[in-house]
């Protein structure tokens, strides 16, 4: 499995100098088998806007797995050139739930936020054929890969953790995870609960959400999100392989970034923080 780590912000794009290092676009992930083109991408905040560069001028067929339907997990599908042009073949799977005024589809759930007079087009609009599915929990295929789909806390809709495996290796993903809405837990920054150890079994890398410091959590907890001390927890508990820090808050520096890994170094597994434009073959070499 090849992972093309295309953004890794939370909430909203980071412009600027102080951001280059990890970039500045939101939550986005291409996954490939070996060096072909992706067919299978999680969440399209602005970073989906890159994956197109990995294309090489075709049009993207394939699916697309929106953890939730947040406006930093979303808002970069219309931008996606390479699945909105004639040819391509897109299905987005997105967790299945009742919108604000009782709708079930999720291309009408995601049209109260792209369509007239908020954005030019609705999503059944986009070039090429689209098909939207609301996902229920549980394990299916999904383009040569098995994704399993659970359901995690977070704020403001259903959210989804994902477990993805191609037969040799696995890459769990908990974009936006707020383990405290179960509890405290046994450090004080939330539950290992049993979806998120789930997903996290064995896995070969971790992305979780570090929006906030561990003393941050304190006061931005009821924010829906999580801190490094819970994620490196958690892949201790788990016996996962590496974490990588993500969705790094939008006003988090590179530098402060650096930090936040640094306080983890004490770690029985390996952390880092995702960085834009990284690249990961999987599973990686052991020493």
């Amino acid at each position: 499995m090849r992972v093309h780590v295309m953004g890794t912000r939370g909430s909203t794009p980071s412009p600027g100098r102080e951001f280059l290092r990890y970039g500045g676009h939101t939550s986005c992930l291409a996954l490939s088998h070996g060096h072909d083109a992706p067919t299978l991408i999680i969440d399209a905040g602005t970073g989906i806007r890159r994956a197109s560069a990995l294309m090489d001028g075709e049009p993207f067929c394939g699916a697309l797995l929106l953890g939730h339907l947040h406006w930093d997990h979303t808002q970069g599908m219309p931008f996606f050139s390479a699945g909105d042009v004639p040819g391509s073949n897109v299905v987005v799977y997105a967790p299945a739930q009742i919108g604000p005024a009782g709708e079930r589809d999720i291309a009408a759930i995601l049209a109260r936020a792209m369509s007239p007079p908020h954005f030019p087009i609705t999503p059944t609009q986009l070039r090429g054929e689209w098909r939207f599915v609301g996902l229920q929990s549980g394990e299916r295929q999904v383009e040569g890969f098995t994704v399993l789909a659970l359901e995690i806390p977070h704020k403001g809709g259903r959210a989804f953790g994902y477990r993805v495996s191609d037969g040799e290796s696995t890459l769990a993903y908990l974009s936006d995870h707020c383990p405290t809405n179960l509890g405290p837990g046994r450090t004080g920054l939330g539950e290992y609960h049993e979806a998120a150890l789930r997903l996290a079994e064995g896995c070969d890398v971790l992305f979780h959400d570090s929006q906030y410091t561990d003393e941050e959590l304190a006061v931005r907890a009821s924010f829906g999100h999580s801190c490094p001390g819970y994620a490196v927890g958690l892949a201790e508990t788990a016996g996962a392989q590496r974490v990588l820090l993500f969705h790094h808050d939008p006003l988090r520096t590179d530098d402060e970034v650096d930090e936040m890994v640094a306080r983890c170094q004490s770690a029985s597994v390996r952390v880092d923080a995702a960085a834009e434009g990284q690249i990961l073959d999987l599973p990686e070499k052991r020493a």
